[in-house]
């Protein structure tokens, strides 16, 4: 064991965060916290690094343990690097590196007792230099560096310069390079691209020490997990396991819960009925009876209601009116901020009906490439076209959409006055806002709360077509499953950008990424991207180095042109032959389902049904219908195979 909470209790004011806080990580052990925005999580990590003081119980920690902290926010200022500030971190070994070097310089023109005095220091150090990782420190400072996002020319930006996300990143790198005995760490992976994430991962499930982490993203904590801890109306509950193994464990837990909840409340009621039904005897023995059951009533423990508004909530997106199947078409989009190039002659066009998730590294120009398409950000070059009654509705990540002077009630009230005071309250309900939480002024919400409140007003909206930017930043995952849910069940169209893997691959139907200035079209979830990843990059690379060798016109004969030409036109011949015998076989299926449904009504007939000759006419047709079928139908799937291999 290397941490450990014992009866832990806070409370703020008349609000009670944590009831009773029991648990601990042990050594190499990497454990979740998990629960609601606003359940205490973050004060409960605050309690463990001693910035807070509990109202009871005790935090208890292995002698000589050392513990790094990573807040969500980071305010700090330096005149130093990227590569100057992490590399600090490994300022003893570098000292140490200095003394050894000037050691050296020194010995060789010593000799007699202060030689040996030297050689002994020399001798210390170099064990410390080497067991301190002296000869790889530089080497995991720009593993760092490369896997947080600031590889390149970026590692040598003033901090003064860089964004709040930016610093935070940076405060990663200093923790990770530190190497505590304990790291705990609250969100983490806000601010990371999908690479970097996967990176965080990989290092921290390699990590030597112990690892305690606050995070929504479920895919992250998957991977990462071996211990969820949940706080939940201020009780803490620990389970062991992955997210997933975590939210099996928990549904079941409440389920029976509930079962329990109302089989109790049955049983009370009951007694109830009974105890009056003895009292309207009004005899000695029926009152005596009574007193009886009402002393064992009062001894009962009674259940506190179950919490059921988690997977119970069902907000439909409804638009007002359908749009053309033809939604948008981007041509030839290229976007640059002075020197900076993001994209060059990006197309693509989106259908109706599809949910499209555009990812790619920061900086690589999404949010930019949305805010294009609607209009906020001007086009270099290209242009974008929207269909027959398309209508937009575009969801800000930095909430500039709210008026910080109004409720939360105010806000969706003035802007659709139509709407009842119930319908409002059901809405703010379906987002977790209830009670006097409606009442609350947007200036002091949350990021998560803002988020929630502007995804109701965009769902209200009744476009048909929704761009969305960054939806999941700051949600808890109650929150995430309510918009995964919506956004699942929207009959319109749904294009946004985000970095969270778990809502991807519960929602996209197709996966754009925007990578080396270009955009690569996966169509299908979040497994088959990663499934095609690597394949189509190289395609893209291989493309690339086509398209610029024949602009130069080195390295390229005109025996290989002819060769290339001689290739094409023999993969274009088969993929016509192929997508012929595809159409073939479509056209076959539908011919022999039509016919079995035609013997089977032709069986029905009464002329038929009393004449057992023609049933066996009919039954044998319909038995060697339903082989052909089955042999059409795997004929096709290896068709769909090859082409998509192909």
């Amino acid at each position: 064991m290397i941490l450990a909470c014992n009866h832990i209790k806070k409370a703020f004011a008349d609000e009670v965060l944590i009831k009773d806080a029991s648990f601990h990580i042990n050594e190499q052990e990497r454990m979740a916290v998990v629960g609601i925005n606003g359940a205490g999580k973050t004060t409960l990590l605050r309690i463990l690094v001693g910035e807070l003081s509990p109202d009871a119980g005790e935090v208890i920690q292995k002698k000589d343990t050392t513990i790094g902290y990573l807040p969500q926010q980071q305010g700090y200022h330096s005149d130093n690097s990227i590569y100057e500030e992490l590399l600090a971190v490994k300022s003893d070994i570098i000292e140490q590196d200095k003394e050894i070097r000037t050691l050296e310089q020194k010995m060789s023109h010593t000799d007699g007792a202060e030689l040996e005095k030297l050689l002994n220091r020399y001798h210390q150090l170099q064990t410390s230099f080497e067991s301190g990782d002296g000869y790889t420190y530089k080497s995991k400072v720009l593993g760092v560096i490369n896997g947080l996002g600031f590889g390149g020319d970026v590692m040598h930006k003033c901090i003064n310069h860089l964004s709040g996300g930016q610093k935070t990143r940076v405060a990663l790198g200093k923790l990770l390079l530190s190497e505590p005995d304990l790291l705990i760490m609250d969100e983490p992976t806000n601010h990371l691209d999908l690479e970097s994430i996967r990176w965080l991962e990989t290092y921290l499930t390699n990590y030597k020490g112990s690892v305690l982490v606050v995070s929504h993203d479920r895919f992250f904590l998957d991977r990462i997990a071996e211990k969820v801890v949940e706080i939940d109306h201020g009780k803490i509950t620990v389970f062991l396991g992955n997210y997933s193994s975590y939210a099996e464990k928990k549904e079941a837990l409440r389920e029976a819960f509930i079962h329990q909840y109302y089989s109790q409340q049955q049983e009370i009621k009951h007694q109830e009925e009974v105890i009056a039904k003895l009292r309207q005897f009004n005899r000695e023995k029926s009152i005596k009876r009574a007193e009886s059951r009402e002393k064992m009533l009062d001894k009962i423990e009674r259940l506190e209601k179950p919490d059921e508004y988690n997977k119970t909530m069902n907000f439909e997106l409804t638009p007002a009116r359908i749009s053309g199947n033809d939604v948008l078409q981007v041509d030839n989009f290229t976007k640059s901020f002075g020197e900076n190039h993001l994209f060059e002659n990006i197309s693509f066009e989106v259908k109706r009906g599809e949910k499209i998730a555009v990812i790619g590294q920061n900086g690589t120009g999404k949010t930019t490439l949305l805010k294009m398409i609607c209009g906020m950000e001007p086009v270099d070059h290209g242009t974008a076209t929207t269909g027959a009654n398309v209508e937009i509705g575009y969801y800000d990540q930095e909430h500039n959409v709210l008026h910080e002077g109004k409720t939360i009630f105010e806000e969706i009230q003035d802007d659709y006055p139509d709407l009842n005071n119930t319908t409002i309250r059901n809405v703010l309900a379906a987002f977790l806002f209830t009670g006097e939480d409606v009442f609350k002024p947007i200036h002091l919400l949350s990021g998560g709360e803002k988020g929630r409140v502007s995804l109701a007003k965009l769902m209200l909206s009744q476009a048909n077509f929704l761009l969305l930017d960054e939806p999941t930043n700051h949600l808890d995952i109650t929150s995430k499953e309510i918009l995964e849910t919506a956004i699942n069940n929207y009959t319109g169209t749904v294009l946004y950008v985000s970095h969270d893997r778990y809502f991807i691959h519960r929602t996209a139907t197709r996966i754009l990424d925007l990578t080396s200035h270009k955009l690569l079209s996966y169509p299908g979830d979040y497994s088959y991207y990663l499934e095609k990843k690597d394949t189509m990059e190289k395609i893209h690379l291989n493309q690339s180095f086509t398209a610029g060798s024949s602009q130069s016109g080195s390295g390229r004969t005109n025996t290989a042109s002819k060769q290339d030409w001689k290739a094409q036109k023999e993969l274009e011949a088969q993929k016509r032959k192929l997508e012929n015998a595809y159409k073939k076989t479509e056209t076959e299926i539908e011919n022999l389902e039509n016919r079995i449904a035609a013997i089977d009504e032709e069986m029905s007939l009464p002329e038929n049904a009393t004449s057992a000759a023609k049933l066996m006419e009919l039954s044998k047709e319909r038995d060697e219908k339903e082989a052909a079928l089955t042999d059409a139908m795997e004929q096709w799937e290896q068709l769909a195979l090859a082409l998509e291999t192909l």
